[in-house]
């Protein structure tokens, strides 16, 4: 599929049509972390299916819902639901969110997911701020034709999950009732779990934690220099550092236990920014 400026401008004039400000800070949420949209006051709510041009979530726990509102006194827009490679989406297409976010006026975005633990040192309901990421396979979102108006052909990635604004997550941190890290997430393309050999070479490599999304929105982040945050849950232990069986189910719980002291991390996080 080949895009143009046009294709894009089309679903963000339609949401501008319904929503009557730009928010300044936009979130995608991850598996089992939906209800963090609950915190969100004087919601306006978009379907997805309703936006021209953008795409529909199949994730059973993920609602499939764009969400304006106030948080700890900023405008922000939440995404309930994201798309990832495994729905049966081109890489290509997966720029779609983030670049309605900087058509929409978004300044910075947060992302958030669920992700096993690699590091033997991380416990599951750990948070780990990612400050890297290793993606080994799959195509970039950025390939095809080059859109000028949002981005350089080729371009920069070394502060893509931004420095200042991972500093201000690790100030948060302080007090906030969670095990909090700093480390690097791998990109499995999914939907099955990873082997246990992936994961041994991935804790070679240096990763830290493993999942399925977020790295392509983050390169498309950085591709119009928009600066991001990335947090991830650690909801299950990878594969292989237990002698137990991975399932969704088991991600679900895990979130649903810290869900209420991550809303606040994220919320001190965003009264800060």
């Amino acid at each position: 599929m080949e895009f143009s400026y046009e294709y894009f401008k089309t679903s963000a004039d339609y949401v501008k049509s319904i929503v009557p400000y730009e928010p300044e800070i936009g979130i995608i949420l991850g598996s089992g972390l939906g209800n963090f949209a609950n915190e969100i006051e004087n919601p306006i709510i978009i379907d997805y299916k309703d936006i021209p041009n953008f795409l529909v979530s199949t994730v059973d726990s993920h609602a499939g819902k764009l969400i304006f509102g106030k948080l700890e006194g900023k405008s922000v827009v939440c995404m309930a639901g994201r798309f990832h490679f495994y729905e049966g989406y081109d890489y290509e297409q997966l720029v779609i969110p983030i670049r309605l976010f900087k058509l929409i006026g978004v300044k910075k975005t947060i992302l958030t997911n669920a992700a096993g633990a690699v590091n033997t040192d991380y416990n599951v309901g750990d948070i780990m701020i990612v400050k890297d990421h290793i993606k080994l396979n799959g195509a970039s979102p950025l390939c095809g034709k080059n859109i000028d108006e949002f981005g350089p052909r080729f371009f920069d990635v070394t502060d893509m999950y931004t420095k200042s604004l991972r500093e201000i997550a690790l100030r948060c941190a302080d007090g906030c009732g969670l095990n909090v890290h700093e480390g690097v997430y791998m990109f499995f393309t999914g939907p099955q779990f990873e082997t246990p050999a992936e994961i041994r070479a991935a804790r070679i490599l240096g990763a830290d934690a493993v999942g399925m999304s977020t790295v392509t929105e983050a390169l498309t982040a950085a591709h119009c220099s928009m600066p991001l945050l990335a947090l991830s849950v650690m909801t299950n232990m990878a594969a292989g550092v237990l002698d137990c069986k991975l399932s969704d189910e088991e991600v679900g719980i895990a979130a649903a236990k810290i869900a209420d002291k991550f809303a606040d991390f994220v919320k001190k996080i965003i009264c800060n920014i």
